[in-house]
């Protein structure tokens, strides 16, 4: 049930720059996940989504 899924962050606008690998469950999360990780690129924590 649990499946891989990269998070991507939503203030940078180079797609690629800032991108997590996790898993999630389908079960238990339908919907896309957002999750607060460290940018890089800009140097502090914001939120990332899930990517598809």
């Amino acid at each position: 049930m649990r499946e891989i899924v990269a998070l991507a962050c939503t203030g940078c606008e180079t797609p690629g720059m800032s991108v997590y690998w996790t898993t999630k469950n389908k079960k238990h999360d339908p919907d896309r996940i957002e999750l607060k990780k460290y940018c890089a690129r800009r140097r502090q924590h914001a939120t990332h989504k899930e990517k598809r």
